[in-house]
């Protein structure tokens, strides 16, 4: 990691949301935005925070998750989200997420993300897909 990933670094984005993202229990008039989607598009956007502050070699996983998923969200709605950078330490980094739609906080909380040295992530999970073909 690059010295300018700090606590208070953040980043915004916004998306619309599809109805690829939707679910609809509710039937047609019910559907909105699914929280699983939600929580993969918190976690993009806290990667893509990182990306810009890693050194080549370098990606993130996830490893925590604690969100509520405060209101719905419409299809076709525009959600900003704000990712901000509250702690680091070491290889984890902790971030403070929201998520508004043009009406509602949708959503807050913090994610949990730790840098990883690609290759050595890579060699590990083959590592694992042969004890899995051999078990």
């Amino acid at each position: 990691m690059k010295p300018s990933l700090q606590p208070g670094v953040s980043m915004m984005r916004r998306i619309q949301v599809e109805k690829e993202k939707t679910i609809g229990f509710m039937d047609e008039e019910g559907r909105v935005y699914a929280t699983p989607y939600l929580v993969g598009d918190i976690e993009y956007i806290c990667r893509n925070l990182i990306l810009e502050h890693a050194d080549p070699n370098e990606d993130s996983v996830g490893m925590e998750v604690a969100i509520k998923h405060l209101a719905p969200t419409l299809p076709g709605s525009t959600v900003e989200f704000t990712a901000t950078v509250t702690v680091i330490e070491g290889r984890k980094v902790t971030f403070a997420v929201t998520a508004k739609d043009e009406i509602d906080t949708i959503s807050s909380g913090s994610h949990a993300r730790f840098v990883v040295d690609r290759a050595k992530t890579i060699e590990r999970l083959k590592a694992k897909a042969a004890k899995l073909r051999s078990a």
